[in-house]
């Protein structure tokens, strides 16, 4: 029987079908907005996401001519978060992830903790994209909403809601918040009572490919099923990936390029030593039980190139409609193999791990009549992927050995981009076979919970593959090597300018 995986993200939403030998039958997708109603705020309309949500799974499920599942699981964008009525419909809209309104929060919580006390008992970095600056923000700001919501929930828990009637979280969501002990492995007490919140206003805690219910009748008919398939408990987007694409054991690491670029390596134990609490890195539990990962951001990413194609590339937009090709491969077209001759800084919605300076922004320098648009183009790529080699090497610098980075999300289904990903960093770069492994790896918790497999190791080793691994190219990696030194001095040069503007 089939198994679905849906993935919430944070500019859109994808169903996947797959068999119960994790072929994938069929996938579907909506791209919905992300709202800015106020500089460094990011808001989102979750009923609306819940209703192209919808539209995913239906038109997935008859793309792929099923009328039943075994069960579905989900990987969801992490620390977003909305106040709920009884019947857990949002009373406002989600406040992101990329949100950074809350710096007084964040301070707040600095002086009543510490930095370090917090990322001691959290494994979360102090910084305003954290959920618990935003619940924070939430009282101080919105105080009768604050009384009036029923319940504050992030993406997992609110779909599951919204699906079996009862709000259920992962283990590895829950230890995104900032509100979560990893060692007594329970919401924290002292932080619940210091921003005054009772335990029960937050979802029950649930471990991955934990049977949440089942899917209620009336929505299995919408969604074209006869069946009520089991509900399971997912994870976080990132981790779900790091699933999917095979991070079972210790030392394994992925880096996914999706709206945000993140790399996370699998840990036996919590590192919570000094070089990763100064490097922002966040340590949380993974969606394979009895491990945790450590994840490094940028949280620009591919929207940086998605905003490049949407503002700039109208003319590759329509080509690539009328002839069937990419925009992005149309906008590239006649970039060298070596670095562009321009430079990029992509810190479009402040930097990310290491600085976490949410005054920072995007800088273009090197700009002269003779620049075209693929010079540009090729910059953003550069940029995002010098970027990577920074954080890659803070945690080497933390312990952390990396072998080989596996290579997932939309930025995965980019040759030039893998390729350009080894020659930077000099790791070699696998690609698995299905590149949209967040959704495999959500897949993968429902078949634990409706008992396809065993364990997620068993299905991992006997259905997920690798199609290519790219190799550092030695003479590009040296090019790249020089630009990089290069690229150290770009955010100190412009860092108090864009503080200023």
């Amino acid at each position: 029987m089939a198994l679905i995986g849906l993935d919430i993200g944070t500019t859109g939403s994808k169903a996947h079908v797959f068999s119960d030998d994790l072929k994938l039958l069929a996938s579907a997708s909506r791209e919905y907005a992300v709202d800015i109603p106020h500089p460094m705020w990011a808001e989102q309309d979750a009923e609306k996401v819940w209703t192209l949500a919808q539209e995913c799974l239906r038109e997935a499920i008859a793309k792929a001519g099923i009328d039943q599942a075994a069960a579905i699981s989900f990987s969801v964008q992490g620390e977003a978060v909305a106040p709920v009525d009884a019947q857990g419909r949002a009373l406002r809209p989600m406040i992101l992830g990329m949100d950074t309104r809350t710096g007084k929060e964040n301070e707040w919580l600095k002086e009543k903790f510490g930095a370090r006390e917090l990322f001691n008992m959290t494994g979360m970095p102090a910084n305003v994209n954290n959920t618990l600056p935003k619940l924070l923000w939430l009282k101080n700001n919105e105080p009768a909403l604050w009384k009036e919501a029923h319940q504050f929930l992030l993406y997992e828990d609110f779909i599951i809601r919204k699906m079996t009637g009862k709000a259920a979280i992962s283990k590895c969501l829950a230890s995104r918040t900032q509100v979560y002990d990893l060692e007594k492995d329970a919401w924290s007490t002292p932080i619940l009572d210091a921003i005054g919140l009772e335990p029960g206003r937050l979802a029950e805690v649930r471990p991955s490919g934990y049977n949440a219910g089942q899917m209620n009748a009336d929505l299995c008919s919408e969604l074209g099923l006869k069946n009520q398939p089991i509900v399971a408990v997912g994870g976080h987007d990132q981790a779900c990936g790091a699933l999917g694409s095979g991070l079972t054991k210790p030392g394994l690491a992925m880096v996914s390029t999706g709206t945000a670029e993140v790399v996370e390596v699998a840990l036996a134990t919590p590192h919570l030593n000094d070089d990763l609490y100064a490097g922002n890195m966040s340590v949380y539990l993974h969606t394979f039980p009895g491990l945790y990962v450590v994840m490094t951001l940028n949280q620009s990413g591919g929207f940086v190139l998605r905003w490049f194609r949407d503002t700039f590339c109208q003319f590759e937009m329509k080509a690539a409609q009328q002839g069937g090709g990419d925009a992005y491969d149309l906008a590239l077209q006649g970039a060298g193999a070596g670095p562009s001759p321009v430079m990029l800084l992509p810190h479009f919605s402040g930097s990310g791990t290491p600085t976490f300076d949410i005054a920072s922004k995007g800088a273009l320098v090197g700009l002269t009549f003779g620049t075209t648009k693929a010079d540009v183009a090729k910059a953003i790529l550069d940029g995002l992927t010098l970027e990577l080699r920074l954080n890659l090497e803070i945690l080497q610098k933390g312990g952390i050995v990396i072998d080989e980075l596996r290579a997932i999300g939309g930025g995965a289904k980019s040759e030039l981009w893998l390729q350009l990903k080894a020659d930077v960093t000099g790791i070699p770069v696998a690609a698995p076979e299905v590149t949209e492994a967040a959704g495999m790896g959500a897949a993968i918790l429902a078949g634990v919970a409706a008992g396809v497999f065993s364990d997620p190791t068993t299905a991992i080793n006997d259905h997920m593959k690798i199609k290519k691994v790219y190799q550092p190219n030695p003479e590009t990696k040296a090019l790249y090597d020089e630009r990089y030194e290069l690229y150290q001095e770009l955010y100190p040069a412009v860092k108090e300018i864009n503080h200023k503007l």
